[in-house]
């Protein structure tokens, strides 16, 4: 994998994916982090990722996938992913910092446009509303939760819940305390120390959520 830009979204990205024993070439100009981070990934380069030549050099168009975390600079990002797309690189995910900055990403060939900002804002929103302890949304307003059971589910099956029915909303997995999680069936029993794994549409979640 190559990962462009080791500033706070590249390297947590380029940290990942060598945890997940991925070989790693990243591409930095700042020589200070270049440095931090060459004892911890595969490869890390000091070059400038603006310069297809440079790329070309390091064998970029031998990536399928690539990972662009320059965000200080709007032109560097929109010339590095121009570079990868004129090289060849099939996927890629660049940072964006505003959505005008997004969309040109989008009409230059970046299929995977990520605003980490934004995206944290939105999941610490939903977060502190108290009963949420995790949040992933996908497109189309869909999300997957962790959250404590509402007290009107405590002591019933799912069934007997009928969770689906009043709130449109899924449970699609149980964890009581020291186990591990379950897919929930409708004769699954929910108690008050469980945690559940809720799918559904991010309003009608919320509503579920909200109840005391």
């Amino acid at each position: 994998m190559l990962v462009v830009g080791l500033g706070r979204f590249g390297s947590a990205t380029a940290d990942q994916l060598v945890k997940q024993g991925r070989e790693v070439l990243a591409i930095e100009r700042d020589p200070v982090l270049v440095q931090k981070w060459a004892g911890a990934l595969t490869h890390v380069v000091d070059a400038d990722a603006t310069d297809i030549d440079a790329l070309r050099q390091l064998g970029a168009q031998e990536f399928n996938s690539a990972v662009v975390g320059v965000g200080t600079s709007i032109e560097s990002s929109v010339l590095i992913t121009v570079n990868l797309v004129d090289l060849g690189v099939e996927h890629l995910w660049v940072k964006a910092i505003t959505p005008a900055h997004g969309k040109i990403l989008s009409r230059i060939g970046a299929n995977h446009v990520i605003y980490p900002e934004a995206d944290a804002g939105r999941r610490a929103a939903h977060l502190v509303s108290g009963r949420l302890l995790d949040y992933i949304e996908f497109d189309d307003d869909f999300a997957i939760v962790k959250m404590r059971p509402p007290r009107e589910t405590q002591g019933f099956t799912i069934r007997e819940a009928s969770v689906r029915k009043k709130y449109g909303v899924t449970i699609v997995g149980v964890k009581s305390p020291g186990e591990d999680f379950t897919y929930a069936t409708g004769d699954t029993k929910v108690s008050g120390r469980d945690l559940l794994i809720v799918s559904g549409h991010v309003d009608l979640i919320e509503r579920f959520a909200a109840r005391p």
